[in-house]
C-alpha cells in the first residue's frame, strides 16, 4: 500500500483530538518539560499526562530525555505550533461569524 498523505493527515488529527494532548503541545511551546511541571500547569494528575504523553510519543510529535530520575519532553517539530495557531484562527473566526449572526437577529 503506497503512502498517503490524507491517511497520515487523519491519524495526525486522531491525535490531536485530545484536549489535553493539546494542552500538553500548548505547555511545550514553553520548552522542554518534565511531566511533573505539566501536571501541575495544566492541573492535570501526573499519570494522566503520562498516559497522553506517551500517545504523542507514539505518534513522534514530542521527544523524551531522562535525566537522573526524571523525563523530560520537548516536541519534536516545532510545525505542529503553525497546526495550533491555525486551529485557534478557525475557532476565532467561528466565533465573529456567529456573534455577527446573533446581531443580525437582534
Amino acid at each position: 500500500m503506497a503512502f498517503k498523505p490524507s491517511y497520515f493527515k487523519a491519524d495526525f488529527f486522531k491525535v490531536l483530538s485530545n484536549p489535553v494532548r493539546i494542552q500538553i503541545l500548548d505547555t511545550l511551546r514553553l520548552g522542554e518539560k518534565s511531566v511533573n511541571y505539566i501536571a501541575e500547569w495544566i492541573e492535570v494528575d501526573a499519570s494522566s499526562v503520562s498516559q497522553q504523553l506517551a500517545i504523542l510519543r507514539k505518534a513522534n510529535l514530542v521527544v523524551s530525555r531522562k535525566q537522573g530520575n526524571y523525563v523530560y519532553y520537548s516536541v519534536s517539530d516545532t510545525a505542529i505550533f503553525k497546526v495550533l495557531d491555525a486551529s485557534l484562527e478557525v475557532f476565532n473566526n467561528h466565533l465573529v461569524n456567529v456573534r455577527t449572526t446573533l446581531e443580525q437577529l437582534e
